[in-house]
C-alpha cells in the first residue's frame, strides 16, 4: 500500500512537471522568432473577426473570404506556407497574439500608437477612415447633429479608442457619453436599421461595402468622423521581425506584379494600396 501511494505520487509529480514545462515551452516560443518553425511545418495562424465584411468574413456555405484573406493566402504562397484561419473575439486579439494562439492579427487591423506597444506592425498595406453612418430618415446628417443621440461602436475597434481618445468630436456630446459597444459591426448595423441607436462609428471600407451590398447605401449618410486618418497593417508578436519582414517584402512583391490591384480591384473596384507598398 505504501509503495502504491509513492508510486501514485510519483506520477502526480511527473504529470504536473510535464504540464508546467508544456506551459513554459509555450511562453518560451512566443518569445522567439518563429519564421523557421513556420516555414517547416508549412503553415501559419491567422486570427481574424469573421463577420469583418469585406476584409474577412464567413460567407453563407461556410467559406472564409474577403481581400485580407485572398491578400494573406496570396501572401504566403510565395513561400509555400498555408494559411490557416482562426476566429477570435476582437476585443482580446492581442491576447490571443501574446499567448500563441494565433501568429498573426489580419483582418482591418488598424496601426495606432496604442496597438504598437503591445505588437510588431508590418507597414501598412491599405488605407481607412473612421465614419458616422446615420439614417437619413434621422436627419442626423453632421456629427453635431449626435448631440444627446445614441452612438454604437465594435468593443475593441480601432473607431471606440479613437472615440475614447480624442473625446471632444463625439463622446463629450452623445447620450450618456459613451457609446453601445457590440461584438460584430452585423450586430451594430442591425440596431441602427432598427433604430436602437441612432448613429454608429465604423470604418469606411466596412460601411460602404455593407451598405452597397445590401443595396440601401441610398437610405444612409456615410459622414467623415472627423479623427485621425488611419491604415491597416499586420499585427504580430514583437520577436517576429523575420515573419513581418517577408510580409513585407511579398506585399510590395505583389504589388509590383499587379498582383494586389487584381484583389483589390475584386472587392472594392479601385486600388486602394497605402503608399508603404507601391515603395
Amino acid at each position: 500500500m505504501k509503495l502504491k501511494k509513492m508510486l501514485l505520487g510519483a506520477t502526480v509529480l511527473l504529470a504536473g512537471l510535464a504540464l508546467t514545462a508544456c506551459g513554459t515551452s509555450k511562453k518560451t516560443e512566443t518569445k522567439k522568432d518563429s519564421w523557421d518553425s513556420i516555414k517547416s511545418a508549412k503553415k501559419v495562424t491567422i486570427g481574424f473577426d469573421n463577420t469583418f465584411v469585406p476584409m474577412g468574413y464567413e460567407d453563407k456555405s461556410g467559406k472564409n473570404v474577403g481581400f485580407d484573406i485572398d491578400l494573406a493566402e496570396a501572401v504566403f504562397a510565395k513561400y509555400n506556407v498555408k494559411v490557416e484561419w482562426q476566429p477570435i473575439d476582437w476585443d482580446l486579439k492581442e491576447t490571443e497574439l501574446s499567448n500563441g494562439n494565433i501568429a498573426l492579427i489580419w483582418n482591418g487591423y488598424t496601426a495606432t500608437a496604442e496597438r504598437e506597444k503591445k505588437v510588431l506592425f508590418t507597414d501598412n498595406y491599405m488605407a481607412n477612415a473612421q465614419v458616422l453612418v446615420t439614417k437619413k430618415s434621422s436627419k442626423i446628417d453632421t456629427v453635431a447633429a449626435m448631440k444627446g443621440k445614441v452612438l454604437g461602436a465594435q468593443a475593441g475597434s480601432s473607431g471606440y479608442t479613437a472615440f475614447e481618445n480624442q473625446a471632444d468630436i463625439l463622446k463629450d456630446i452623445v447620450k450618456d457619453n459613451d457609446a453601445t459597444q457590440y461584438s460584430t459591426f452585423n450586430e451594430a448595423l442591425i440596431d441602427l436599421q432598427n433604430d436602437r441607436i441612432d448613429g454608429l462609428l465604423i470604418d469606411r471600407v466596412y460601411a460602404n461595402y455593407y451598405l452597397k451590398e445590401e443595396g440601401i447605401l441610398a437610405d444612409y449618410n456615410v459622414l467623415d468622423a472627423g479623427y485621425d486618418s488611419e491604415a491597416f497593417a499586420v499585427g504580430a508578436r514583437k520577436a517576429d521581425k523575420t515573419l513581418v519582414n517577408n510580409i513585407n517584402k511579398a506585399l510590395k512583391e505583389l504589388y509590383a506584379d499587379g498582383s494586389f490591384q487584381k484583389i483589390s480591384d475584386k472587392w472594392f473596384g479601385e486600388d486602394v494600396a497605402a503608399d508603404d507598398i507601391k515603395k
